[in-house]
């Protein structure tokens, strides 16, 4: 072994020649939630790296990928446990080495089986695993998109299960089971999607029963879900990093809330930005960024109307030609409000 990390737990070690039968039972812990991580600075990278070498060291159920951004730069992408083991994983790097780091929104890893053969010569498997959105694959390469489940158990008092059982409707959820623990306290299991549950659900479910209720869960495997590709365009080209898988249902009212933050977030220009969410072809939310405008009448005191309609004439025709030419710079912070996640708001 040339590498501390090529040592997995679980592994059986033998005398060279005198094989033995390895120790049953054992399964490596399977990663559930996906983040990009990026140095704020550039200069940073190599600090950060043997901050996450020497933290994966003694917490080896995070899984890097090395990963890449046009916007944010190089990076990884890290597979963790769960929300909670991301955040104490965060916060471990800033407080033990002193790493200032962009988290993305975390997601979770959909698969796609695919549909012809020659596909699948490529891919060298039937069922591929998407880890990143990007590499969405399209609808006419799958047979099925099929998304993590998990069976979820909240424990409440009784005065919230109406409001709850609202909550877990929203988020896609199916009842399993609903039971009295005892005279005032009840207990709800539901199937949720991993996706759904992965960001703020906790938090919701916190404020709407007044910190009373308890929310535990355990992976359910996968089952299949109409998912989509959402595209985010600035004036017609297509921003790679925010790109994001969601459900069909919700690709609406998700595609408005990033069409909005980013619409708070970019800096005004010279010509008007247009900023669309998209499925494939079809736009399905859009926000305007409004152009700075130049006072071209102010030097016309009075005077022929024609000579005042010329000049605005004039001035539209020059926004035009810059909207055509001119290239929309999203600057990083602009991208670390949107990538970030929600429960930062």
């Amino acid at each position: 072994m040339k590498d501390v990390t090529e040592a997995q737990i679980g592994d059986t070690l033998y005398l060279h020649k005198q094989p033995v039968e390895p120790l049953p039972g054992f399964k490596s812990a399977k990663p559930m939630v996906f983040a990009g991580m990026y140095p704020v600075d550039q200069s940073e990278y190599n600090n950060l790296k043997s901050a996450i070498e020497k933290l994966t060291l003694n917490d080896s159920s995070v899984v890097v990928h090395r990963d890449s951004s046009l916007a944010l730069g190089a990076g990884w992408r890290l597979g963790f446990l769960g929300l909670l083991h991301m955040e104490v994983f965060n916060q471990r790097l800033e407080q033990e080495y002193n790493a200032s780091v962009i988290l993305t929104t975390p997601t979770v890893p959909y698969k796609a089986v695919l549909s012809s053969a020659k596909l699948m010569k490529e891919y060298r498997e039937k069922e591929i695993t998407i880890i990143n959105p990007a590499q969405f694959p399209d609808k006419s390469k799958v047979t099925e998109y099929l998304e993590p489940v998990v069976l979820g158990t909240i424990i409440t008092p009784d005065e919230y299960t109406g409001k709850i059982m609202m909550l877990c409707q929203a988020r896609r959820a199916v009842q399993k089971n609903m039971m009295y623990i005892d005279q005032n306290r009840v207990m709800l299991k539901y199937l949720f999607p991993l996706n759904e549950i992965v960001v703020d659900f906790y938090d919701s479910l916190k404020s709407l029963s007044s910190g009373y209720a308890s929310f535990d869960y355990e992976d359910a495997g996968y089952q299949t879900a109409e998912l989509v590709k959402m595209d985010i365009l600035l004036n017609g080209s297509i921003v790679e990093e925010l790109v994001t898988v969601v459900h069909k249902d919700k690709a609406y009212s998700v595609g408005k809330a990033i069409c909005e933050r980013l619409k708070d977030s970019l800096p005004r220009q010279l010509f008007e930005i247009a900023i669309q969410a998209a499925l494939g072809s079809k736009i399905i939310a859009r926000e305007t960024v409004k152009a700075y405008r130049k006072n071209v009448l102010a030097k016309c005191y009075g005077g022929d109307i024609t000579r005042k309609m010329k000049l605005l004439k004039r001035q539209a025709e020059g926004k035009k030609k810059l909207r055509k030419v001119g290239n929309v710079e999203v600057p990083k912070d602009a991208f670390i409000k949107v990538l970030k996640t929600q429960s930062d708001k």
